[in-house]
């Protein structure tokens, strides 16, 4: 008989030791004791905390802004909803309208939030809040990307072309791509 995720005892960290840094990230050691007295030393991105936002931006209930940017992990330009970081003091709502305000050159005046998801959590301990934005106004601010991001317009009704893309491949945006799809579909 296994336990339920409920009744799992969480592992008893004894130790938690930085072992390489650079100006964005931090890798750790977690020296781990599991229930079963198991002992495992696991290694991990440690998270700043602060979190991050996907926004979909939404010109109608049926047309949506991209951006097109560059992948250093892929060394490529991708197509992607806007993104960042969650400043100090900010909420996830905040965050978001600045962010498209930076990447796309538009404000919201109504955020939904749709989901918080995590991207490979053996590894990371960031969350990422992904927020629908509605009633879109113009309002530029300066952003820290190092040239201008192309804003791509896309409908839902086209949305199997997007996926098929070769530059529309992270996951997270698929993620947020379906989930607006089906809260504007519900």
């Amino acid at each position: 008989m296994s336990k339920t995720d409920s009744e799992k005892q969480l592992p008893i960290i004894h130790e938690r030791e930085v072992v390489a840094r650079s100006r964005l990230f931090k890798l750790e050691q977690v020296h781990l004791e599991f229930s079963n007295g198991e002992k495992r030393v696991f290694e991990r991105m440690a998270g700043s905390g602060r979190g991050a936002v996907m926004i979909v931006p939404m010109v109608d209930n049926n047309r949506f802004l991209l951006v097109r940017e560059y992948a250093a992990g892929l060394h490529e330009y991708q197509l992607g909803f806007p993104k960042g970081l969650i400043d100090p003091g900010e909420s996830p709502e905040q965050a978001a309208n600045r962010e498209l305000k930076e990447e796309v050159g538009f404000g919201a005046k109504q955020l939904e939030a749709l989901s918080t998801v995590t991207m490979a959590p053996t590894f990371f301990s960031a969350h990422m809040h992904i927020l629908l934005a509605h009633d879109l106004y113009p309002e530029k601010l300066p952003g820290d990307e190092p040239e201008p991001l192309e804003v791509v317009e896309w409908s839902f009704d086209n949305m199997d072309a997007l996926l098929n893309r070769t530059d529309f491949t992270e996951a997270r945006c698929i993620a947020a791509l379906m989930l607006a799809h089906k809260r504007l579909n519900s």
